[in-house]
């Protein structure tokens, strides 16, 4: 297995930048996920790696070897897609099978690798059918199957879950863990979806316009994001932002008011800088962050549009002006309906503050 290693890479199409000089240490055995919306440059960054893309400028390596201008084939990496791409006219076996015959490897040595990546993935009662016979997670199954036959030093997934259902989706996250468990190999995986990267990865790579927003756990992300971007990104429900007013300043504090919460006025402790008074800041909150009214300190109205019931959790939905609405969570279930209006709590602790220029204050 194999670290990789991305020194100041940059990528441009004609005179179109795409990748603006990026720098990642991925150590070996780490679970790696690029996520980020849509025209990023999540998936291009992936196929730089895998070779598919050559690099403008910039260096990269895997397992301490230059490998910026070698062919992907001499890179030990392996690649799963979007798209299963399997051969519709052979066996579960011989899709499997196909790559390593082809590169002359010999009968006893494919039968090996085929058998054990079959046992990993639990494709023995399939190895005989073919892929019409199969439903899109088994045939998702087959496609990693091929790539663990590869025995790679590292395996790159680009949204290989996008294609399926939800309630698939779920089960395959949990098999793609599991795979990395039992293997403990170097993945960097590719998806928009920021659940699939909280739950699968050791590290998260947030992409902004082909630039890196903030690298660290999944967790280093949720509680302590760099900026607005980030914070609003990683979390579902995403994140709420409203506008707010420096009152007044402390050392590690600021007093700020929250005009469409009815002026609510709350201490936000600060991270970077003090910022000054009467700055035009803006106050993030998570809507499972939001507390009972009963017995709050800090508390607000608002009338609410809608109300989803969700059995294990609800979700309110308050119009306090301007564009989007204010999404408060609740456990279990709730008696507000939509219309009515809804007493909110804010614990002040769990509040972030954000400058201007979108940065964490």
């Amino acid at each position: 297995m194999a670290g990789v290693t991305l020194t100041n890479v940059k990528k441009s199409f004609g005179d179109i930048d795409v990748i603006h000089g990026v720098n990642l240490e991925i150590n070996d055995g780490e679970f790696i996920v690029f996520v980020g919306p849509s025209g990023c440059g999540k998936s291009t960054l992936l196929r730089i790696i895998s070779g598919l893309e050559e690099t403008t400028s910039g260096k990269l390596d895997i397992g301490g070897t230059d490998v910026t201008h070698i062919e992907p084939s001499e890179r030990g990496i392996a690649m799963v897609f979007q798209s299963y791409a399997l051969y519709p006219h052979m066996t579960v076996y011989e899709n499997m099978a196909f790559g390593l015959k082809m590169n002359g490897f010999d009968k006893n040595e494919i039968d090996q690798r085929v058998q054990k990546a079959a046992k990993i993935l639990e494709l023995g009662p399939l190895m005989d059918r073919k892929p019409a016979a199969m439903s899109g997670g088994q045939r998702q199954r087959v496609a990693i199957g091929r790539s663990i036959v590869r025995e790679p030093k590292v395996f790159l997934f680009d949204e290989p879950l996008s294609n399926l259902d939800a309630e698939l989706r779920v089960q395959m996250r949990l098999e793609i863990a599991k795979l990395h468990n039992d293997l403990d190999s170097t993945m960097i995986y590719v998806t928009h979806d920021q659940t699939e990267a909280m739950t699968l990865a050791d590290k998260i790579v947030v992409l902004r316009a082909g630039i890196v927003e903030q690298f660290g756990t999944p967790l280093e992300l949720y509680d302590d994001p760099d900026n607005e971007f980030v914070a609003g990104f990683i979390g579902s429900p995403r994140m709420n932002f409203m506008d707010g007013e420096v009152t007044s300043t402390k050392r590690g504090s600021a007093k700020v008011v929250m005009p469409t919460l009815s002026n609510l006025k709350i201490d936000v402790a600060t991270r970077d800088r003090t910022p000054e008074n009467g700055e035009a800041v803006k106050v993030g909150i998570r809507p499972e962050h939001f507390i009972s009214a009963t017995g709050a300190k800090h508390k607000f109205k608002a009338p609410t549009t809608v109300v989803e019931q969700l059995g294990g959790n609800s979700y309110l939905y308050l119009n306090i002006g301007g564009g989007l609405p204010l999404t408060v969570e609740q456990k279990g279930h709730t008696d507000v309906q939509d219309g009515q209006i809804a007493n909110v709590g804010v614990d002040p602790t769990m509040a972030m503050l954000f400058g201007s220029d979108g940065l964490r204050i």
